[in-house]
């Protein structure tokens, strides 16, 4: 495997343990639990989904890498694949909310749509693209209040499977909408057309994403000296819903500076044996977070001592180093079906199934 490839996919294997946290804590947690332990949880929340995003929009990019070589054809057939991939994420996600109503596969199939018209641009369309797509979203924070359609008390959204519901869910308000998101996955389109190889690239993408992500802790942590209204602190402290610019810019901060990190030390990593079975579990990362989202959480329900179909009940709790030490575990035992699949295919059990449909 290419070191490139190599920190690509070690940043999503990241991703998805990040995710494997978020979800656990999200199902089974204490949201009010504020034990360091705890705390150290919701260190994940947003910045895994991010990521993840992120990484998706540079999976398109690095699979078009090749624009001056392309003829009309190649462009129109690789733009049929993104295509038919978006709408296979799109149907097997909607699927899949009966199940996990916060499912953000069908959303990626929206940012792929989307990102299948801007593809092969010059590249500066893609930031274009995400700036747009943020300054959308506030426009209809202006228009639309957040909270319509949510009950924010259960985090439920009784009107999605409405035309209206699902719309305004879509776009706007549901956990990962169109807009702003797709800003995450654009700002991926670009940063896989950089060129990864040259140490300039990877300087300037980490100072770029550590001066978001400190000018926006800056703010926050000036504010704690400033007499401001509550609804200016809510923007600045933001988190997750709404994502409002402040938690924008720190996320795509943190994302930029977590896999420049990982670009970076691949390159004295790339032939561990250890490596490529995270690397290899970051290929198969559609497997994974279909597994930990079944599997995973029907697993940790009966730990608990509940009915699966109570899963989402949420009426009890899990400490927090119990979710941590569980979500290691799933990890762990993942990387490993990742090593043993891996012995016999080249893509995992889902993203093998997404391929045979779509190309």
């Amino acid at each position: 495997m290419k070191k490139r490839i190599i920190g690509f996919d070690l940043a999503r294997a990241y991703a998805i343990f990040g995710m494997f946290i978020v979800n656990f804590n999200m199902v089974f947690g204490n949201h009010h639990d504020d034990s360091l332990s705890g705390k150290f949880l919701v260190l994940f929340s947003g910045h895994s989904s991010t990521v993840f995003v992120i990484l998706a929009g540079m999976g398109v990019a690095l699979m078009t890498n090749r624009i001056r070589e392309y003829t009309l054809e190649d462009r129109k057939r690789l733009r049929h694949i993104i295509l038919k991939r978006a709408v296979f994420l799109f149907v097997f996600g909607i699927l899949f909310c009966c199940w996990w109503p916060a499912d953000i596969l069908h959303l990626y199939g929206g940012y792929m749509s989307i990102g299948a018209l801007l593809v092969f641009m010059d590249k500066k369309y893609y930031l274009v693209a995400a700036a747009t797509a943020i300054i959308i979203f506030h426009f209809l924070l202006l228009v639309i209040p957040f909270e319509t359609g949510w009950n924010l008390t259960t985090l439920e959204y009784p009107d999605f499977w409405t035309f209206s519901g699902f719309i305004r869910n879509t776009f706007y308000n549901g956990w990962n909408p169109i807009f702003p998101w797709f800003a995450y996955f654009a700002t991926g389109l670009y940063l896989g057309r950089l060129d990864w190889t040259l140490k300039k690239t990877q300087q300037n993408v980490f100072l770029t994403g550590l001066i978001l992500y400190l000018f926006v802790e800056g703010i926050r942590y000036g504010s704690t000296f400033m007499d401001l209204s509550t609804e200016t602190r809510e923007f600045i402290y933001a988190d997750y819903i709404p994502p409002v610019l402040p938690f924008l810019m720190n996320t795509t901060g943190f994302g930029m500076m977590l896999i420049t990190g990982f670009m970076f030390v691949s390159q004295y990593i790339s032939e561990k044996a250890w490596a490529i079975d995270l690397a290899r579990t970051g290929q198969m990362t559609l497997t994974h977070y279909v597994s930990h989202l079944s599997i995973g959480l029907i697993v940790l329900s009966l730990l608990q001592g509940s009915h699966y179909l109570d899963v989402m009940s949420r009426k009890n709790t899990v400490e927090p180093i119990y979710i941590l030490l569980y979500s290691g575990l799933f990890f762990i035992l993942s990387m490993y079906f990742s090593k043993l699949w891996s012995k016999k295919f080249k893509q995992g059990p889902l993203e093998m199934m997404m391929r045979r449909i779509t190309d």
